[in-house]
């Protein structure tokens, strides 16, 4: 039977986003996730990954940024996507009983959340499921500067065929950030991690990179 999720409200100086939260017996993190650009929290994909996760123990918050929360389709801007990550590890530290909280994030909600921690916002550590590094067809336009000066582990779960990136250039990213960075590949996937020929719902797509996550999370606390 899967961790129950509570709905909670979080205050974005002064706007209110939804969240919802999970919180099994004795968790071994939380992990809050942001969406990315064209999907809510309440996409199935984020939800087969927070399922996944809270069945192998860990506690989960994942949220709306506040254009999505509003119906819009731009993704805002980073001065407010970044005020709120750091809206929702406060609620997600208010919650908690001292266990390592670790931001992660789709794509848009990922980038975010490392350019929270860039300036400042004290999560243990970041997952990337998709970083998009540049937009497609365009690698000369790369999104990496701020990486190279953060310090916490970091973990790049990636599709080899994702458009939002060029293998080469994002390894020699990785590397260039240092061991405390991490890349999988997955073999054949899309920037949902869609594989050609594989018949896989975005729940179950979404739930398939949760071992990794936990299992870094865990080498990493």
């Amino acid at each position: 039977m899967s961790t129950p999720e509570e709905a909670v409200t979080i205050d974005v100086d002064g706007t209110a986003v939804s969240g919802l939260y999970a919180r099994p017996e004795n968790p071994f993190a939380t992990v809050l996730v942001a969406h990315g650009a064209g999907a809510g929290m309440e996409h199935p994909f984020m939800g087969g990954f927070v399922r996944a996760l809270n069945d192998d123990g860990a506690a989960t918050l994942r949220f709306n940024f506040p254009y999505r929360e509003a119906g819009r389709k731009f993704p805002d801007r980073p001065p407010l996507a970044i005020a709120t990550w750091r809206a929702a590890l406060a609620e997600a530290q208010a919650r908690s009983a001292g266990e390592p909280l670790w931001a992660a994030g789709k794509s848009f909600g990922g980038r975010m959340a490392s350019m929270a921690v860039a300036e400042g916002m004290p999560a243990a550590g970041l997952i990337y499921l998709g970083y998009p590094l540049h937009p497609p067809g365009k690698p000369d336009k790369l999104r990496d500067e701020h990486l190279y000066g953060v310090t916490v582990p970091m973990l790049f779960l990636q599709g080899t065929k994702d458009p939002f990136m060029t293998p080469d250039v994002l390894e020699g990213v990785v590397s260039r950030i240092g061991p405390n960075a991490a890349l999988e590949w997955r073999e054949g996937g899309g920037h949902t991690f869609e594989v050609a020929g594989m018949k896989r719902s975005p729940a179950e797509l979404g739930a398939s990179l949760a071992p990794s996550v936990s299992a870094f999370i865990r080498s990493n606390s």
